[in-house]
Parts: structure tokens; sequence; C-alpha cells
């Protein structure tokens, strides 16, 4: 894995110690596969971008039409973390964005049997002054749109957990987890 403690040491001087947030699911084979289809990559950025109580949302070509969550991504290897979650935030929302908090640092297991697989996530506030999220990565982003943090812990929650999938129950955990770090 490429985000080293000493990659990320700056970063959490600069924006704070996040929680902390364990969490261990059994996958399917298409989640199993998803996660692995670059295998050198063991982590990603998720960001929860505000404009006043507006938050950015993204839907992906496979998702259903009713599921949407926080946009994110992965840091290249080489590649500064502040530059890619920026890169990321302009890819999958169009929106130019400034950090503000380090919230949560994800630490999961994803288990295929007999395969387990050790994943980070590492949730951002971030804030921006654009007005309206257009996605520039057309390929793997089909739609980005404003929401709430409301709505992100009521119907979009229920959404998630309804397909019954781990992946989305993972993110689940992220967004409470998130949205507790944000309340304090």
């Amino acid at each position: 894995m490429h985000l080293t403690d000493e990659i990320l040491a700056p970063i959490r001087a600069r924006y704070g110690e996040p929680d902390v947030l364990e969490w261990e699911g059994e996958i399917s084979e298409r989640e199993h596969r998803i996660a692995t289809y670059n295998p050198r990559r063991l982590h990603d950025v998720t960001l929860f971008i505000l404009n006043g109580d507006r938050l950015a949302l993204i839907r992906k070509p496979m998702f259903p039409p009713d599921i949407w969550r926080p946009p994110g991504g992965g840091v290249k290897p080489g590649e500064g973390f502040v530059e890619a979650v920026r890169r990321e935030a302009l890819e999958e929302t169009g929106l130019r964005v400034e950090l503000e908090r380090y919230l949560v640092e994800a630490r999961a297991r994803f288990v295929y049997r007999p395969i387990e697989l050790d994943w980070r996530t590492h949730v951002f506030l971030a804030t921006t002054e654009d007005k309206e999220p257009e996605p520039r990565d057309t390929e793997e982003i089909a739609e980005a749109r404003w929401g709430t943090l409301e709505e992100l812990a009521g119907p979009l929650r229920e959404r998630l957990l309804a397909t019954g999938r781990a992946f989305w129950r993972y993110r689940v955990a992220l967004h409470d987890a998130a949205l507790a770090a944000l309340r304090r």
C-alpha cells in the first residue's frame, strides 16, 4: 500500500486526527473482483463536499438509479495526497474543493473465502464555492447532484442497506461514522 503512515502524517497534522472505524464483512465474488481490479490499490478517499448545507453526491453507471453516495477515488503512486483528492473531486463532480478536516480512517477487512483483503478509506470534509456539480469523467460517473446530510442519513442509507450487498453496508458504516464526526 503506497499510502503509508509517512505520507499520512502531514495530512493528519494539517487536517486533524480522524476517528477510526474498524469494519469486517464477507463480500461476494463480484465485489471481490471490483475491489481487486487494481491489485496495488488498497485504499480510497471519500469526500463529504459541502456548499452551505448541500452535499455533493454521485451515481456511477453500474449503480441502480436510486443509489447515490459521496464522491471519492484513489491516490496514485507518487501523486501528492491533496492534489489527488482535488483531482478526484474535479473528475467526479466538476467541483473545485478545499479540504477542511480528516473525519474518519476506516480499516476494513473484506472477506471472500479463503481470501481476506485489507482496505483503508480516508473520509474528509471538503468545501466548495462552486454552484453546480457536473462530472468531468462521464465514463466513471453517470451523474452528480446536490443532496443533504439528512438525505444521506435517511432515505439514501435505507436504499444502500436494502441492496443487501456488503460494499453498501460498508459505505453506510463510513457515512454513519463521518456524520458522527461532523456532529462533534
